[in-house]
């Protein structure tokens, strides 16, 4: 049987929806063209900033231009839909509305596997965006599923490392900035850290030794291909 077709809400940014195909086809196996997932990907840059909206209070509600992307690729033929940027993941609830098709939710899935790791009140180290603690989807999913989450003292760093990669594409002081959150807070007991931002997924080799780094990315790829392919529960890959 061949697999589904998923769609892509791209661009938030573009080189993170890039990476997102290249994992996804390196983990597919495959002896021919056919063998791989097809894609509709809606590569849209000019999303509104979610930086903008949730941290600075100003700028369009990208809400609804996801809400229109998602129609759009339901339109084409998706059959399941993925989004490569965690922050954005507070519009989930605007996106699933829209739609009748699964929205493959890769907040529920890493947090989901940083559970069955960690153990109860297991400690887990979140490596992303300023925006992702004032918004609280992964404090919620974290409190839910019974683990301790901790944020990096220095998350204004972060946020100037993801306009950097965002900017001109990873570089060496962005790597030292995430560097030093990991290492902050391994020093705090989290030694299991989700990499939670897509621009980190770019350079997520720069924690520390030691650390055991869940990408967001990498569980939304396994996502994919169950729906693509439907090897796991529906129930573990959609909401």
């Amino acid at each position: 049987m061949s697999p589904k077709r998923i769609g892509i809400l791209g661009g938030m940014g573009p080189e993170a929806t890039v990476l997102l195909m290249q994992r996804l086809i390196a983990a597919t196996p495959a002896r021919d063209d056919a063998d791989h997932i097809p894609l509709l990907v809606d590569m849209n840059p000019q999303v509104p900033s979610r930086i903008a909206r949730l941290i600075e209070g100003r700028g369009e509600d990208p809400g609804p231009v996801l809400a229109a992307m998602a129609r759009g690729l339901e339109a084409g033929g998706a059959t399941a839909l993925a989004m490569p940027c965690n922050t954005a993941h507070h519009y989930a609830p605007e996106i699933r509305a829209a739609v009748s098709v699964p929205f493959i939710d890769m907040i529920a899935l890493s947090v989901g596997h940083a559970a069955r790791l960690a153990g109860p009140s297991g400690k887990v180290g979140l490596l992303g965006s300023p925006a992702l603690r004032r918004i609280g989807i992964f404090d919620r999913a974290c409190a839910e599923a019974g683990l301790i989450l901790l944020h990096p003292a220095d998350e204004e760093a972060l946020l100037a490392a993801i306009r950097a990669i965002k900017a001109h594409g990873p570089d060496e002081e962005s790597r030292a900035a995430l560097h030093a959150a990991s290492a902050d807070l391994a020093e705090r007991g989290a030694a299991l850290q989700l990499v939670a931002c897509t621009e980190f997924s770019l350079i997520a080799e720069a924690l520390v030794p030691g650390a055991e780094g869940i990408d967001t990315l990498d569980r939304l790829v396994d996502g994919i291909r169950a729906a693509a392919t439907g090897a796991r529960n529906k129930a573990e890959t959609a909401a």
